[in-house]
């Protein structure tokens, strides 16, 4: 932890900052440049991830998905019968790769805490925002997430 005097600030990399009420130099930008997003920044992604198995109880089938949903409120809708489910999610990432990491260590690192099913997972679709968005536009893909939840199929 650095110290810095009282009444006094020091930038990150221990340059001396501006004085109190000091204005900031505004730079500008040559005309016809165009901002370019970095390269490196996360990305929304819409998983589906689908699971399958032996026949287990409804009841603890659904218990088990609400505690999931419970544990991480970024899960959009689940559907399930007694041998298989369907996770569906928005996941931001950096890109495919990372979004389809999480969501293939989903099931199987939450199956003891959430006391999933002991089901494989049999399907995984990560698709990017725009090709959501255009799929729904043309009237096919994954309809929209709604009713939000844990609901049978």
């Amino acid at each position: 932890m650095r110290r810095v005097r009282p009444g006094a600030a020091a930038s990150r990399d221990g340059a001396p900052s501006r004085a109190a009420g000091e204005e900031r130099a505004l730079t500008s930008v040559a005309a016809g440049d165009r901002y370019e997003e970095p390269a490196d920044l996360p990305r929304l992604w819409h998983v589906t991830l689908s699971v399958s198995g032996e026949e287990a109880p409804l009841k603890e089938v659904r218990r088990g998905l609400e505690q999931l949903a419970h544990d991480h409120p970024f899960l959009l809708t689940s559907r399930y019968a007694g041998d298989h489910a369907e996770i569906r999610y928005w996941e931001e990432a950096r890109d495919l790769h990372d979004a389809a990491a999480v969501a293939l260590r989903l099931w199987g690192e939450h199956r003891q805490t959430a006391k999933l099913p002991p089901w494989e997972i049999v399907g995984l679709e990560v698709i990017d925002r725009e090709t959501y968005h255009q799929r729904i536009a043309e009237g096919y893909g994954p309809a929209p997430a709604t009713p939000v939840g844990v609901h049978p199929f």
